[in-house]
């Protein structure tokens, strides 16, 4: 079950990223980024596999060296997801990574140098029919646009996009998607909306460098929830200090809240108070834990007391309702199913919900 509410997404140039689509009428993909190091063939592969457990869509490694654009050789055909070759440098990065079989390649194209690199990375985009994407980013745009604004403002960041967006209409190349990252909310936001106003090219979400799992989560949820919910936005990642595996739940997450994806287990649950029957807090975190392999979507709530408990079962899948001695009232698809102990809560709940899972998957 889900709220009928839908956001009206922009719909942008539609392009691939090995076996995903962006953009368009495609939804919005969730990526992330390793942090081993890459040419450590078997730490990246596992950490690879730990976020295509977790459901992403995307995954981008660093490509700081010859080493790690050849290691690409033996990562990719090891992998089910798409894979981004992160360059900022060397534009012979680039090159070694769209021959070793990347599926795009991303470049900030004014730390690639000059005029003349920039149209070999092209070239060799064009050459094996893969995507760029383009990065602009507050710590490293062009001197000449610094000088000009003093300091990376959300118009500086504008200008450096048009100017990328150029340079790459020149060379007659339009399969590339662009980002304007800051650090800072409202330069990132007030860039991406000029960008979005601007053109009609796939755009990718990012507030960089967001910080720690905890206030990085808050950072990217309040500036790529204000752009997705003006239907901005075609594939996003949060970045975060933490495992890539946390920025991907994150991602998921923010996109669940605002029906932009159906996946996994949503849990709706009350803070508690004193009017709860049961420990609420204890039985979230139980049940999320254990139903974390869950990645059809679902919606489950979990209501200390009958305040607001009856209302929320006819919005979800599953419902428990706190009652007196001990004893709950649990609701399968808005109708009653049976009364349950204390003690059974929890395993009724992932038992349920399991079974639920397969049940409406069975059907579809």
């Amino acid at each position: 079950m889900k709220y009928s509410q839908t956001i009206v997404r922009k719909k942008t140039k539609q392009i691939k990223v090995g076996n995903v689509l962006v953009g368009g009428d495609a939804p919005v993909s969730v990526q992330t980024m390793t942090n081993t190091l890459t040419h450590d063939i078997d730490a990246t592969l596992e950490q690879i596999n730990l976020i295509e457990n977790e459901g992403c869509d995307i995954v981008r490694v660093s490509i700081p060296d010859e080493k790690s654009s050849t290691a690409l050789k033996k990562i990719i055909p090891n992998i089910s997801i798409p894979l981004i070759a992160d360059i900022h440098f060397h534009y012979k990065r680039a090159l070694e990574a769209a021959e070793n079989g990347a599926d795009c390649l991303r470049i900030n194209p004014g730390n690639i140098g000059s005029v003349e690199k920039i149209k070999e990375v092209i070239e060799a985009a064009k050459q094996n029919n893969i995507p760029i994407r383009v990065g602009v980013n507050a710590g490293s745009l062009e001197k000449q646009i610094l000088e000009k604004y003093k300091s990376p403002t959300a118009q500086a960041l504008f200008e450096s996009a048009k100017l990328n967006i150029q340079l790459l209409e020149d060379q007659n190349f339009d399969n590339f998607k662009i980002s304007v990252k800051a650090s800072n909310i409202f330069t990132s936001v007030e860039a991406y909306q000029l960008l979005s106003n601007y053109c009609n090219y796939p755009l990718h979400l990012g507030i960089t460098e967001a910080g720690s799992y905890f206030s990085g989560s808050i950072k990217s949820s309040i500036g790529l929830g204000m752009l997705l919910y003006q239907g901005i936005g075609d594939t996003i990642r949060v970045s975060l200090s933490d495992h890539p595996t946390q920025e991907v739940k994150v991602g998921f997450e923010m996109l669940k809240s605002l029906n932009l994806r159906d996946y996994g287990v949503t849990i709706i649950s009350c803070p508690s108070c004193a009017r709860q029957q049961f420990d609420v807090i204890k039985t979230v975190k139980s049940v999320e834990s254990r139903l974390s392999h869950i990645k059809k979507p679902i919606t489950v709530s979990i209501i200390g007391c009958v305040v607001n408990g009856p209302g929320e079962a006819t919005m979800t899948n599953i419902r428990i309702t706190g009652g007196g001695n001990d004893t709950h009232m649990a609701y399968v698809d808005g109708e009653k199913s049976h009364r349950i102990q204390n003690e059974d809560l929890v395993e009724y709940l992932v038992k349920t919900i399991e079974n639920k899972v397969e049940e409406i998957h069975n059907l579809s």
